[in-house]
């Protein structure tokens, strides 16, 4: 990184960090009092990690994990842990995200599956675009004979704010090819996912 680089990182922190100071006093507090003399470096830093998907490209992640394979039946990676933020109120939503896809003599190694839902999660969000992202860049990257996206989640701006509803879930779901066309994979995607929770 040259000298120029750092003093623009720099600046572009410190114009970060300003806003958020600004923010506290538009919010009546004294950003200068001992507990929130660090907030403004604490915010930045938070929201640009939990933001930090966007600096990578979801193909890059895929393109060199996908291996020739002849096995045809799904495979499921189920409980993916996501958490993301709501676009509207930049409050966080998190939950589970379950993934599908019926091989058509190409698998993809099983880390890349929660490392795809982590990269489009650290963006802002919204849940529906979130699950088609997922569901449309696993099936360009496999060609399979069909991709399933189930994502389950609680949203904080709708606990906190709004309707007040504290245990009230969003399932969205996207279904590519066989899962859309067959509703006896659909089914089987469906009801293996449900497994652990009727154990």
């Amino acid at each position: 990184m040259t000298m120029k680089n750092v003093g623009t990182k720099k600046s572009e922190e410190d114009k970060f960090q300003k806003l958020v100071g600004q923010m506290l006093i538009m919010l009546g507090e004294d950003p200068t009092r001992e507990g929130l003399q660090r907030t403004p470096l604490r915010v930045s830093r938070s929201l640009r990690y939990l933001t930090e998907g966007y600096k990578t490209d979801p193909r890059e992640i895929l393109a060199h994990a996908v291996f020739k394979e002849p096995y045809d039946e799904m495979v499921i990676v189920k409980d993916i842990e996501i958490f993301s933020l709501c676009e509207h109120h930049l409050l966080p939503f998190y939950g589970k995200a379950h993934i599908a896809y019926i091989p058509n003599g190409k698998i993809i190694g099983l880390s890349k599956i929660p490392r795809l839902v982590e990269v489009f999660s650290r963006r802002l969000q919204v849940q529906e675009r979130l699950t088609t992202q997922i569901a449309e860049s696993l099936m360009s990257a496999l060609k399979p004979k069909g991709v399933a996206v189930v994502i389950e989640a609680l949203h904080l701006c709708m606990c906190m704010r709004g309707v007040k509803k504290s245990d009230t879930y969003t399932i969205t779901s996207s279904m590519l090819g066989a899962f859309r066309r067959d509703a006896r994979s659909r089914t089987e995607f469906l009801s293996l996912i449900r497994l652990k929770r009727e154990e």
